[in-house]
């Protein structure tokens, strides 16, 4: 029998450091540059770090790209993985690592949609960094929900229906992230879409 203490779960560990600047939060970053663990929010002088994403999710974040993936193969579109780059820089005052990032249909200098999976809620207002980027579309997973953000003069709003792929359907997207197994959820999800 397998007890806690032999497999206990893996939880992220975060550290949130107020009043860095720039230079400094460059320092920080060097410092872990060789750990791949390591995840980086920042935004005007508040700094989150990150060690060590849940398997839960990592679990989540890969299903979601993969029914995406598939959607959009699916219906012939064309789309471009950016998948955890790296955005920001000292201009905007901001920088954060997506979970899964995309741009549709052409290559472009950022992002067109960017998916978050919040397993544990943090402090940065993540929207924020993204918006002064100009990422047209976040999407959030959080408990079971999906939730659409669309960039509408300079300002995200909730919308129920992506901007950017108007005939996703969110619902049955959605119905496939909560499945019960991976591989069954994307099997399932492109015999609807057949």
């Amino acid at each position: 029998m397998t007890t806690l203490l032999e497999n206990p779960p893996i939880k992220p560990n975060k550290l949130v450091l107020d009043g860095i600047n720039w230079e400094k939060f460059e320092q920080i970053e060097t410092i872990f540059q060789d750990i791949e663990e390591v995840r980086f929010i920042y935004l005007d002088g508040e700094l989150e770090i990150i060690m060590s994403p849940s398997q839960a999710h990592e679990f989540i974040k890969s299903l979601i790209g993969n029914l995406l993936e598939t959607y959009m193969r699916h219906k012939g579109i064309r789309f471009y993985m950016w998948g955890s780059t790296t955005l920001g820089s000292k201009e905007i005052t901001g920088r954060k690592e997506p979970d899964e990032s995309y741009n549709i249909y052409s290559k472009k200098d950022i992002p067109d949609l960017i998916i978050e999976v919040i397993v544990t809620s943090g402090n940065i207002n993540v929207l924020e960094v993204y918006r002064r980027l100009g990422i047209s579309e976040v999407w959030f997973y959080e408990d079971g929900l999906l939730t659409v953000y669309s960039l509408k003069n300079s300002q995200y709003i909730k919308v129920n229906q992506s901007q950017l792929l108007p005939e996703l359907n969110l619902e049955t997207l959605t119905k496939y992230i909560n499945y019960h197994d991976q591989y069954d959820a994307v099997t399932e999800f492109i015999n609807e879409l057949n």
